[in-house]
């Protein structure tokens, strides 16, 4: 993933040593600066591509999720949390933020989120993932029943987008440039009937559509 230069993180928290650890991964990420943020009220001096916000110390995280997104309703918003109760999550990510992980996550594993989440889609547990989908389609017309034809190259595309890689992730494993790698994409979100790629990993896996 390619960040503006003039692109910074932001990390919020109350626990040293994770802050510490956090502000590190982001820096290492290639983040042009990460600041430790109070609020939402130091927002009005940088360009934030994300925000990490540290829920383990904190007893005020959905008011601050909610201050969040109504002074920037655009902004990525990461929580990094010690509860792995679906119920949790799902509010978490129901309350704005575009990715939730728990303290227990590897540095790989914050970087695989923080890939997706600046591609556009959400980071959570796959169970959450669907059951937000599924609610988010009540009332829309299904997606049509019928299987996609993909080529050679879709299918390899959809196996590793399925499996948690990032576009620049899977450029490098298939030798392909980046931008190729979107307009695969962007043909599978078609023929797959979805609006993103979190949709399409769900409808993937539902229909059995990956390759054998």
């Amino acid at each position: 993933m390619l960040i503006a230069d003039h692109q910074c993180a932001g990390v919020v928290g109350t626990d040293p040593l994770r802050l510490v650890g956090l502000e590190a991964i982001l820096g290492a990420y290639g983040f042009a600066e990460v600041i430790a943020l109070s609020g939402p009220g130091a927002l009005k001096n940088h360009t934030f591509a994300v925000i990490v916000i540290d829920a383990a110390c904190m007893d005020h995280l959905f008011e601050l999720l909610a201050a969040f997104r109504s002074a920037r309703p655009k902004l990525r918003l990461i929580v990094v949390g010690l509860s792995e109760d679906l119920a949790f999550i799902e509010r978490v990510i129901g309350a704005g933020a575009k990715g939730y992980l728990t303290h227990t996550a590897r540095e790989a594993e914050m970087r695989m989120a923080l890939d997706i989440v600046l591609d556009g889609s959400m980071w959570a547990p796959r169970k959450v993932l669907a059951r937000l989908l599924d609610r988010s389609a009540q009332g829309v017309a299904p997606v049509s029943p019928a299987e996609p034809s993909f080529t050679l190259r879709e299918r390899e595309v959809l196996r590793l987008l399925v499996a948690g890689q990032s576009n620049r992730e899977i450029a490098e494993l298939l030798k392909i440039d980046e931008g190729t790698v979107k307009a695969h994409v962007g043909r599978l979100l078609r023929k797959v009937g979805v609006a993103n790629r979190t949709a399409l990993s769900v409808q993937a896996l539902h229909r059995n559509l990956l390759p054998e």
